[in-house]
């Protein structure tokens, strides 16, 4: 097995791990903590998916531009991921803040405390 398919098979295992917590478990927290897990295996899916063996890193110091596009690794997926690190720091940042006033307001972090709607 490969490192991209290792890469690959981890990143669906936290995916479906994060899924199967969000979904199983009562508390918000853990539900929280659950995402945060599937947020990660979609990063390390991203970065699996835009490697590619036997190329250099896109720093066009050591390699001539007239080569650079058969020779470097595509730097878009390694952005898109860095950007959704933290667009995932935001979102669990502001998911946190939600749980801490649920407890405040209610006392409880367990989801079936919250079953009445308001419209």
């Amino acid at each position: 097995m490969s490192l991209v398919q290792l890469s690959l098979a981890t990143g669906f295992l936290l995916i479906l791990l994060g899924l199967y917590g969000a979904l199983t478990n009562r508390d918000i927290l853990r539900m929280i903590v659950s995402f945060t897990i599937a947020d990660t295996g979609v990063n390390v899916v991203l970065v699996a998916v835009g490697y590619l063996p036997g190329r250099e890193a896109p720093i066009l110091d050591t390699i001539p531009v007239a080569e650079a596009a058969s020779r470097i690794t595509d730097p878009v997926p390694q952005a898109l991921v860095l950007t959704a690190i933290v667009i995932g720091l935001g979102v669990t940042a502001l998911m946190l803040a939600y749980a801490y006033r649920l407890f405040r307001a209610r006392g409880s972090l367990d989801i079936s405390d919250f079953t009445e709607l308001k419209w």
